[in-house]
C-alpha cells in the first residue's frame, strides 16, 4: 500500500495498546500473527467481507451469486453425499468456487473459515461443531445409523457372528476417526443390549485412519469393519450387516453454519440448492 514501514509499526504498536494483547512476535527479519494476532485477523476479515457483501446486495450488483463457498464434511459422507450435489452446484453457479475440506477432526467453523459443514449426530456438542450452540444454525437433513458390515466371502470363509461375543473369534477393522457412534476403538466396541451398553473386546487386525479405508478393508475381505448405513446401501451387494439388533438408533445429519445476521448470498444459494437434495438423499437411501 506503499505506506512508510515507519507507520505502520507505528499503526500496529497502537494496535496492540487498544486491544491490550500482543499480536506479533517480531524479530530483526520478520514479523509473525501469534494465536490473538491471527484470530484478529480472521474476524475483521470477517467483518469486511459481510460490509462488501451487503454493499453489493444493496446496490444490485449481483446478477447470480459470487465468492468462495469453504464447506466441510466428514471423509465418509463426501464421496456419498457432497461431490454429486457439488458437480450440478458448479454448473448451476458458474460464480461461486468451492472449497472443500475432507476430515473427521472437530472443527471450530469461525476460526477455521468455514461456511457450512456437515455434522453427524446430536445437536448442540461441543464435540462435534467446537462451537457454543448459540452461535451455530443447524438444518436438519436427514439421518444415518451405525452398522458393522463385511464382505460374503470374509462371512463365508469365518461365520456369520450372532451376538457381539462372537466377536471375538474375528479379524475386525478399526478407525479412529469414525464419529459418534457406539464405537470406541481400538481395543473394543460398544453394543446395545437389554437397554444397557455393553463393551465388547475384539482383534484389531487391521487399524486405519478413515472410515472409507475401513470400508474398502472390508470389501477386500479382511474383516468386519464399522461403517455408515448409507456407505453399505449405496454399494449394494458388497457388504452384508451385521448384529443388526444390537446396534442403536439412527443419528441425524445437519448443515451447520455460523448464526450471523447478514447471510452472503453465496451461503443462501448454497443452501437452497443443497438442502432439499440431500433430504431427497435420505429419502431414498437412508434410513429415515
Amino acid at each position: 500500500m506503499k505506506t512508510p514501514l515507519a507507520t505502520v509499526s507505528r499503526n500496529i504498536s497502537e494496535l496492540e495498546t487498544r486491544l491490550r494483547t500482543k499480536l506479533f512476535d517480531r524479530t530483526t527479519h520478520k514479523l509473525v500473527l501469534i494465536g490473538a494476532g491471527g484470530a484478529y485477523v480472521d474476524a475483521c476479515k470477517r467483518i469486511l467481507a459481510d460490509v462488501t457483501e451487503a454493499e453489493r446486495a444493496a446496490s444490485g450488483e449481483y446478477v447470480e451469486p459470487t465468492g468462495e463457498l469453504t464447506v466441510a464434511v466428514g471423509d465418509a459422507s463426501a464421496r456419498i453425499y457432497f461431490i454429486p450435489i457439488l458437480a450440478d452446484f458448479l454448473k448451476a453457479y458458474p460464480g461461486i468456487d468451492v472449497r472443500l475440506i475432507i476430515n473427521n477432526r472437530v472443527m471450530n467453523l469461525q476460526q477455521e473459515q468455514i461456511d457450512v459443514a456437515m455434522r453427524v449426530g446430536a445437536l448442540p456438542d461441543s464435540s462435534i461443531i467446537a462451537m457454543p450452540a448459540s452461535s451455530i444454525i443447524a438444518i436438519r437433513v436427514g439421518t444415518v445409523r451405525p452398522v458393522l458390515c463385511a464382505s460374503p466371502g470374509y462371512l463365508a470363509a469365518r461365520g456369520i457372528p450372532r451376538t457381539p461375543p462372537d466377536l471375538a473369534g474375528h479379524d475386525c477393522i478399526i478407525h479412529p476417526d469414525f464419529p459418534y457412534t457406539n464405537f470406541v476403538p481400538p481395543n473394543a466396541w460398544t453394543f446395545f443390549n437389554d437397554k444397557m451398553d455393553v463393551a465388547v473386546p475384539l482383534h484389531a487386525r487391521l487399524v486405519v485412519r478413515s472410515a472409507e479405508a475401513a470400508y474398502d478393508a472390508a470389501c477386500a475381505g479382511i474383516g468386519i469393519a464399522p461403517a455408515f448405513s448409507h456407505q453399505i446401501k449405496t454399494e449394494r451387494g458388497a457388504l452384508t450387516t451385521l448384529l443388526d439388533d444390537f446396534q442403536p438408533a439412527e443419528v441425524p445429519v445437519h448443515l451447520v453454519y455460523t448464526a450471523n445476521r447478514f447471510l452472503p448470498i453465496k451461503m443462501r444459494a448454497f443452501l437452497d440448492f443443497a438442502v432439499p437434495r440431500l433430504r431427497e438423499f435420505s429419502r431414498s437411501i437412508l434410513d429415515v
